[in-house]
């Protein structure tokens, strides 16, 4: 108050004074100079703060072993550091606009997304979410994930943002922590898993004609830790095989509650495919072995294609089918095809995901239906989730898909019942001699 006072009383006395206007100019300009200087002197320390503070962050997005992120509403990337190049094989450019789906497959994604619900604090932050990311060669890469809400000015959700890290063999998040061995030994023992299977449709009639088993492993003491995640975990500390033994015999066990119609797609590893212990598995679940279909993984890199052909040809002979996951994915797949010459070859969502809108993959797709045909193999379309998608696949001639748009995994017994009868012939693939090795 008093300085208002002088303010209003020091010009009203200059101005009595015959050389007051004079003054009061003088003075007028002193002030105004006074404040525009520390006007302009604040706004170069703000913009000295604001280089350094853009010059920390550049460091650390560029230094860091974690990516920055960020997605929309849709789930598309609005940011992503520099990392993700050495993460997943994408310049971050690369992934602006992409869906966050399209690098974490579309099981690991909703496992991950229902263990983030345990994994929550009060404000939907969550910390330590273990998961596995898909990196452009096809290959998996264990991640742990932090992140938390966007809001708008309104308080309505806009996205998420926060950091990933690539989890090295030896510190694999929670189940590094209470030792890796003894986690799985655990679940091991204790069989703590359940199988959901998602059904494969015969696009001609519609018709479901097969259903693939996917594990779902039950664990509080490790509720962030994606199934993927558990079985390199496992390979990591020797168990991979068994853990995958335990899998299959959990799936052809479930199965027993499916139509009698369908096809049984289970996944192996070509590791796990040279164990001892598979035919025994295979020829004691009480399936007919003509409906079981084993589908090789990518986990491993197969040395000796030799070996395998001859491990899988007894199995043929048996009736059991061969297929080729994730087909167009990673390194391997194409050279699974051409050495094994399966009876299925299943396309990687990465080649069906906006195949209607790039013409790349619409040749590649093309391309695969007739190559397909000329070894005499059925082709799957993995990973539908557009009524665009769908279309486009049934015009370049593929006969067989699945994905969520046509029906979600689900360890509903009631549900898999919905799924037959069918009036399709064996696996819905072209005739083909069930005994060629």
């Amino acid at each position: 108050m008093a300085g208002v006072a002088l303010g209003i009383a020091l010009p009203l006395a200059l101005l009595r004074e015959r050389w007051g206007p004079a003054a009061l100019a003088v003075l007028t300009l002193l002030v105004t100079s006074f404040l525009v200087w520390a006007v302009i002197r604040r706004q170069g320390r703000d913009l000295s703060r604001a280089s350094e503070t853009s010059r920390l962050m550049e460091t650390v997005l560029r230094t860091s072993r974690e990516r920055l992120w960020s997605i929309g509403p849709d789930g598309r990337f609005t940011f992503s550091g520099p990392m993700s190049q050495e993460l997943v094989g994408y310049a971050p450019s690369e992934l602006l606009g992409k869906h966050f789906g399209d690098i974490i497959e579309p099981d690991d994604l909703a496992e991950a997304l229902r263990n983030r619900i345990n994994l929550e604090g009060p404000d939907s932050s969550w910390c330590g979410l273990v998961t596995v990311c898909r990196h452009r060669d096809g290959s998996r890469v264990l991640v742990e994930v932090s992140g938390r809400p966007i809001f708008d000015g309104q308080g309505q959700k806009r996205g998420f943002e926060g950091t990933n890290r690539a989890l090295d063999t030896l510190a694999t998040g929670a189940l590094a922590a209470q030792g890796s061995r003894a986690g799985v030994e655990a679940m091991l023992a204790s069989r703590n898993l359940l199988t959901a299977f998602q059904p494969i449709l015969n696009l001609d009639t519609g018709a479901v004609i097969g259903a693939e088993a996917l594990t779902r492993f039950l664990s509080s003491e490790s509720p962030g830790i994606s199934p993927e995640a558990w079985f390199v975990e496992a390979a990591s500390v020797g168990l991979g095989v068994d853990l995958e033994l335990l899998t299959l015999q959990s799936a052809l066990a479930a199965a027993a509650g499916l139509p009698e119609e369908l096809y049984i797609a289970v996944n192996l590893s070509p590791r796990a495919c040279l164990d001892h212990r598979v035919p025994d598995v295979l020829g004691l679940c009480g399936i007919p072995l003509r409906r079981i279909v084993l589908e090789l993984t990518e986990r491993h890199e197969v040395t000796d294609y030799g070996q395998l052909s001859s491990v899988l040809a007894p199995l043929r002979r048996m009736g059991v089918r061969i297929a080729v996951d994730d087909a167009g994915a990673g390194f391997a797949s194409m050279r699974h095809i051409v050495e094994l010459r399966p009876h299925m070859i299943k396309l990687d969502r990465e080649i069906i995901a906006g195949i209607n809108t790039d013409t790349g993959q619409r040749a590649l797709g093309a391309a695969m239906v007739g190559f397909a045909a000329q070894i005499g193999a059925s082709l799957v379309a993995e990973g539908i989730e557009t009524d665009a998608e769908l279309e486009t696949v049934k015009l370049l001639g593929m006969t067989a898909a699945q994905g969520y748009l046509l029906g979600r995994p689900t360890v509903k017994t009631e549900e898999w019942k919905l799924w037959g009868p069918t009036t399709t012939d064996d696996i819905g693939q072209p005739s083909r001699n069930s005994t060629q090795d």
